[in-house]
């Protein structure tokens, strides 16, 4: 069997009620403007986390070319949507927030306070030494921007795409053992407890917690690996009490962050280790899996607190409809980045056309 290859987070996933209103809010501030996947149809592999029947949905799949994670932005139809019942803070269980680079904090910030967007704090340093802010999109959603230089390609942008996620956890110890065998998520760079002024402007961010980042000891590696980039994971505990699930009594696809996503190699190989960790694969697509013009296999794991983690081995990408363009990773090495990808760049959609 050949190893598991983690290429780096490919998406963040995140439910809306209006799937192009919130793409055009991604488009312009944090400049989601290159389309890979534009798929409407039943989502009949997630029956476990759609209340036990296939669910219509519409999915877009948007990146920033200057590097970083993409955002899955999906909309359920067909359905009422349920809200959280009280907002989401720091204590409670699942992805709290997803980070954004900026090679600029000030200039972001200005930026951003410039356009009158919900900012929740002035540019800080971290307790692991990171410029960065805090504010919410639209939709009550929480990112933290953070300082980082990593480019693929334009380096004028403002922002990039997401550096990462911070995630509620109730057992520290168990969720750093599992994102770092598992994930690869394997270098403590920082872990502290306590009160946290840089917190403080986040509803349940005068706790005490205990607060852990993780990197990759590894390069970044595989074909996706330069325009996915550099990317780390916050962890929060609650030291006082252990919070809310926060999809707990909620189907996947709810307004929130539903799931972390990583691009990966030989899916084989990382069955065969989730299941000798106890975590195993809950939903399974079958190889050969169609999402509109892009093809590959996702299957989703349980991290320690139910929080849902999806793998992708992606077979081909679109780059362009119009002048016939795709990319065939099937046969490319497992571990060699492909200098190529640039071709994405054809992939960027005018915001009018948009719809």
């Amino acid at each position: 069997m050949k190893e598991k290859v983690i290429c780096g987070i490919q998406q963040v996933g995140i439910g809306v009620s209006n799937v192009i209103e919130a793409w055009k809010w991604y488009y312009d501030q944090f400049g989601y403007d290159i389309k890979i996947v534009d798929n409407e149809g039943v989502a009949e592999r997630m029956l476990p986390y759609t209340g036990g029947k296939p669910q219509p949905r519409r999915a877009i799949m948007a990146f920033n070319i200057r590097g970083g994670g993409g955002f899955e932005i999906w909309q359920p139809k067909g359905r009422a949507l349920n809200y959280p019942a009280v907002p989401v803070q720091l204590g409670d269980l699942g992805i709290l927030m997803a980070k954004i680079k900026t090679p600029d904090i000030a200039k972001a910030y200005a930026t951003f306070k410039e356009r009158q967007l919900n900012l929740l704090s002035s540019p800080s340093t971290s307790p692991f030494g990171r410029r960065q802010f805090f504010m919410k999109d639209p939709y009550d959603n929480l990112f933290q921007v953070e300082e980082d230089d990593y480019v693929f390609v334009n380096k004028k942008r403002i922002t990039g795409g997401a550096n990462g996620v911070v995630l509620g956890v109730s057992d520290m110890d168990k969720s750093v053992d599992f994102y770092g065998k598992l994930l690869d998520y394997d270098k403590i760079v920082f872990d502290q407890t306590d009160t946290f002024a840089d917190l403080r402007c986040i509803s349940g961010g005068d706790r005490r917690l205990r607060r852990v980042v993780l990197e990759r000891s590894k390069p970044i590696e595989g074909p996706l690996c330069r325009i996915m980039g550099t990317s780390h994971i916050e962890l929060i505990q609650s030291v006082e009490s252990t919070g809310k699930k926060i999809y707990e009594g909620r189907l996947w696809g709810d307004p929130g962050f539903i799931h972390l996503c990583f691009d990966v190699r030989n899916m084989d190989a990382i069955g065969a280790q989730a299941e000798r960790l106890g975590h195993p694969f809950v939903c399974d697509s079958g190889k050969d899996f169609d999402m509109g013009d892009a093809n590959g296999h996702f299957t989703y794991v349980e991290d320690p607190d139910g929080t849902l983690i999806e793998f992708v081995e992606t077979f081909k990408v679109p780059i362009s409809k119009k002048l016939g363009l795709a990319i065939n990773l099937s046969n490319k090495d497992d571990h060699k980045p492909l200098g190529i990808f640039k071709a994405l760049q054809f992939a960027k959609v005018k915001r009018e056309n948009i719809r």
